[in-house]
């Protein structure tokens, strides 16, 4: 019986060797199965006894059973069908070897073939099938070279439906294939069921027959993994159903989702994401497609054995720990593609981690015994890492004064980094202040080595990305979001640049991309447009490039839509952590790679020898002269296509920059400031360097000169601002990690609802104010929906009348709303614009004259009062993130999407030693002539 399904490409081949055969069928019955290409015509033009065609589509076993239903029955009880499939052209000698088989073993009810590939006849594709103890189906034979290594195996539990050589009796009476099963483990099933009927299975090494595919091919032009999955998947679970005992139905049953649910978190761990969509689908079908009575009534009706036949004949434990260590051992022994690249030791990135190291203590060793830093953008943490995590997701921030809304993403950044110094969070930036220099030159050297093979263009990457200019803006100017982003970033292309064919890489990138877009929201908008280009490049790796920015889509939505909300859409973008007034820098600052008006310290350096402004600009374009003559001189050098990319995001990078530097979202006070554009000028600087690296790449042997320059030049840029670092003159400095002054800081401590009312004058004559509860607003309650928010709540205008009459003199009463609001303290912060002096001796005299407030004395942090009279009473207080149904699905599905993620980023595969062909890699796609080496892969 030969039953084809839009096989027509194949038939031809099938149906000479069919006629070729040495040993003739008495007759053939031809079955379409609902094809709809030439397959009908070929068939009918065969000339076969019967030519059937099915009413509708049908699977493999179903059209063999309608065939069969229409045909006269079997005329006595040694009646034998061959089936075949419309892709199984058969040896000449096939079909007398089947039948040679049966003759001399009565207790044979189906026999099968050895199945090769259709493409590589030399090779097996199937022969034998048998079962797991959990009940997995597992192909005995297949993908070896037939050496008639497995020809002294006789007996198998199963084998495959193309080529089987059945009794037409054991087929009727057993109900044929099960219709539960259209393709995968029909075959084996079917085998099964005659095994506990009482019969025989056999394979027939001498019968040789080929096969296009899997069963799940049968009718298909291509079949995907996640559908191969998903179809094998639901016939095991369906067989289990159908072949547990009665007591165990009902467990088997109820855990099938929870099982799915589980495997599926072990297919993220072991990096297979495309099978979880299948192992849910399958539990689904097979608990609730109703298919188990039949088969179970099936296998009642028919077994005259016990299961211990079936036993016999699983793989054992042992077996499969034989067949794991074979497959292992052969992958081992393929020929994989690596790189050779310089080593971390002897190509020279640790001497350059080494130095940047010193260069970092010279600058920041200052800070080794401080608890905490502040100043600029930096405040403390806060003391418990409970309380850091207790700012993430959807709740109250007691900040200015009081508001319920979603937090920054860059929350949950900070309270990892606090988790890592759980006993002082504080401590962790202190760390990585003392670290920052030596991680940026390691990240780049790891990064800028995956495009070379020589040993001086990742050196000076490394000594470019550790001493840029912007990254040591950020470092001084207490930028952490944009130090953050400055580290990671190399990291970030790395694994991007791997994701494309790693799942693992993949999930490492998102999480890295939701790192740096937490810490920097302006880098957003100009990564994405990376990852939409690098996936035109890698089209193969479309689903893996484009799941990256789903965990920072996760961290950013409640915000997102909060702020969208507002009518404030272009406030996402703010930068995240305490604001700070910056001056917009002009195009020239941008141009040079200097965030800020500060030349990267060259302007105070030299006004020390009396030369004028101008020469500042001058100077530092010198020493920037040979990075961008580097850069720009890779598009004109052999494989400069590599460094297109490079320079398009620093195109992207230095317009992002001057974008963000005119954009004023975020309010200090009477204040608007810019975005700091530190984070787009680092993009800006990563550019320069990858396209400097691909020149330094290509020159070769005369790299030495050009390399030594651009080292020496950028370490004499940084000379001033390292120099500055050191001597402390910057607005970053330790702390004890103390926000309010030591007596409300002590009240405070007893009673944490206490507030203190900071009051701070503006240089057009108002006050601005915010209130601190407990020991102070720490770096993590801070609040882009506060900054940028321009409106004014209940809450706020409250909070101003009160300062407003505590800055004046006036019949309000002031105790009364002192106590109900449970503020103890009146804080006035000094002053340095000569134009907010005068308003802030307003407001002390008015507040000296007030009888309620008692003067405490100046303080490191202003003039403090107190108000010693505060009655007993609750603090304004909202709920916190897991206080609220939206707070708690915010936090569930934010930890979801990370944990996730975070499963798939675990590597699972176990590197070797392997000798491979060495495949130099290219941005473009394209590779060079491979080269025999020696290295190192995953």
């Amino acid at each position: 019986m030969l039953v084809a399904l839009n096989g027509a490409r194949y038939l031809p081949r099938t149906l000479a060797a069919l006629a070729a055969q040495t040993r003739r069928p008495d007759s053939t019955v031809f079955v379409d199965a609902g094809s709809t290409d030439a397959s009908p015509s070929l068939l009918a033009a065969a000339g076969s006894t019967r030519l059937v065609t099915t009413p509708a589509r049908r699977s493999f076993g179903g059209a063999v059973t309608h065939a069969m239903q229409v045909s006269p029955p079997a005329e006595s009880e040694n009646e034998w069908m061959w089936l075949l499939g419309h892709d199984n052209a058969p040896d000449p000698t096939a079909l007398a070897a089947l039948l040679g088989a049966v003759e001399v073993a009565p207790s044979v009810a189906i026999a099968g073939p050895k199945l090769m590939r259709l493409d590589e006849p030399d090779v097996i594709a199937s022969f034998g099938e048998s079962l797991t103890a959990y009940g997995r189906s597992v192909s005995l034979v297949d993908g070896e070279l037939d050496q008639a290594q497995h020809d002294i195996h006789s007996d198998h539990l199963g084998v495959a439906a193309g080529g089987m050589l059945v009794r037409r009796t054991v087929f009727a009476a057993l109900g044929g294939f099960d219709p539960a099963l259209p393709s995968a483990d029909a075959a084996l099933d079917f085998a099964v069921r005659a095994r506990l009927a009482g019969h025989r299975v056999i394979g027939v090494p001498a019968a040789r027959v080929t096969s296009a595919g899997p069963p799940e091919l049968f009718g298909r032009k291509s079949v995907s993994v996640g559908a191969q999955n998903r179809i094998r998947r639901f016939a095991q679970l369906h067989r289990r159903l159908a072949w547990s005992p009665t007591v165990a139905l009902p467990l088997h049953w109820l855990t099938l989702v929870p099982l799915a649910v589980l495997r599926s978190l072990g297919h993220l761990v072991a990096k297979r994401p495309g099978a979880v969509g299948g192992e849910l689908g399958a539990a689904f079908r097979a608990a609730f497609d109703g298919s188990i009575p039949a088969a179970r009534s099936n296998i009642r009706r028919n077994r005259t054995m016990s299961w211990a036949a079936v036993d016999a004949l699983r793989l054992s434990w042992a077996d499969m720990r034989e067949r794991r260590s074979s497959e292992h051992s052969a992958a081992a022994s393929g020929y994989m593609t690596v790189r050779d690249r310089p080593g971390f030791f002897v190509g020279g990135g640790a001497w350059v981690v080494l130095l940047a190291a010193i260069a970092g203590v010279v600058a920041f060793g200052r800070f080794v015994d401080a608890p905490a830093l502040a100043g600029g953008g930096l405040l403390p943490l806060s003391t418990t890492v409970s309380k850091l995590w207790s700012h993430v997701g959807y709740g109250w921030h007691d900040i200015a004064s009081g508001f319920t809304g979603a937090a920054d993403p860059f929350a949950i950044v900070l309270a990892v980094l606090g988790s890592l110094t759980f006993w002082s969070p504080s401590l962790s930036i202190v760390l990585l202040y003392l670290a920052a220099l030596p991680l940026a030159a390691l990240s780049a050297w790891f990064c800028a080595a995956r495009l070379t093979q020589r040993a001086w263009p990742p050196a000076v990457a490394a000594i470019a990305w550790a001493v840029a200019p912007p990254f040591l803006a950020s470092l001084t100017g207490g930028h952490l979001g944009a130090v953050i982003a400055h580290i990671l970033l190399p990291t970030l292309v790395l694994a991007v640049v791997n994701a494309a064919r790693n799942w693992s890489m993949s999930a490492l990138a998102a999480l890295l991309f939701a790192a740096i877009v937490a810490s920097a929201p302006i880098l957003a908008p100009a990564l994405v447009m990376g990852l939409v280009a690098w996936t035109v490049v890698n089209p193969r790796g479309l689903l893996r490039i484009l799941g990256i920015p789903i965990p920072a889509a996760a961290l950013f939505a409640p915000l997102v839509i909060e702020q969208v909300s507002r009518g404030n859409w272009l406030a996402i973008f703010a930068e995240p952590g305490l604001p700070v007034g910056d001056v917009v820098p002009t195009p020239l600052h941008l141009l040079l790679g200097v965030p800020s008006h500060g030349l990267a310290g060259w302007d105070l350096f030299l006004a020390q020898f009396g030369l004028p402004p101008g020469i500042a600009p001058i100077v530092v374009a010198a020493l920037l002269a040979p990075l961008a003559i580097l850069a720009l001189v890779s598009l004109f050098v052999p494989g400069f296509r590599r460094s297109v990319p490079a320079l398009v995001m620093a195109l992207m990078g230095f317009s992002t920059a001057v974008a963000v530097s005119q954009l004023m979202v975020t309010t200090i006070g009477s204040t608007a400031t810019p975005i700091w554009a530190g984070p787009a000028l680092s993009l800006y600087w990563f550019g320069l360097t990858g396209a400097m690296v691909v020149t330094l790449d290509v020159v070769r042997r005369a790299e030495v000169a050009p390399a030594l320059v651009a080292a020496v030049t950028l370490v004499a840029l940084a000379a001033p601002m390292v120099t500055v670092a050191a001597t402390g003159t910057i607005a970053v400095a330790a702390s004890n990690g103390r926000l309010l002054p030591a007596f409300a800081s002590a009240e405070a401590a007893n009673r944490p609802e206490l507030g203190t009312l900071q009051i701070t004058a503006q240089p057009n004559g108002g006050i601005a104010t915010t209130v601190h509860r407990g020991l102070g607003t720490t770096l993590d309650e801070q609040s882009t929906l506060a900054a940028t928010d321009d409106s004014l709540g209940p809450r706020d205008a409250r909070i101003a009348t009160l300062a407003g009459n505590l800055a004046s003199r006036s019949g309000f009463d002031i105790a009364g709303e002192l106590d109900a609001l449970q503020i103890a303290f009146v804080l006035l912060p000094n002053v340095t614009d000569d134009g907010a002096a005068g308003t802030r001796q307003r407001v002390a005299d008015a507040l000296d004259g007030n009888r309620s407030l008692t003067p405490i004395g100046a303080t490191a942090n202003g003039f403090l009062w107190n108000y010693g009279n505060i009655a007993d009473g609750p603090a304004p207080v909202g709920p916190g993130p897991l206080d609220t149904t939206l707070g708690v699905w915010v936090i569930i599905g934010q930890a979801v999407v990370i944990g996730l993620t975070l499963l798939l980023a675990i590597p699972t595969t176990k590197r070797r030693r392997v000798r491979a062909a060495r495949v130099d890699f290219r941005i473009d796609g394209t590779t060079a002539d491979p080269v025999s080496t020696d290295g190192v892969t995953a």
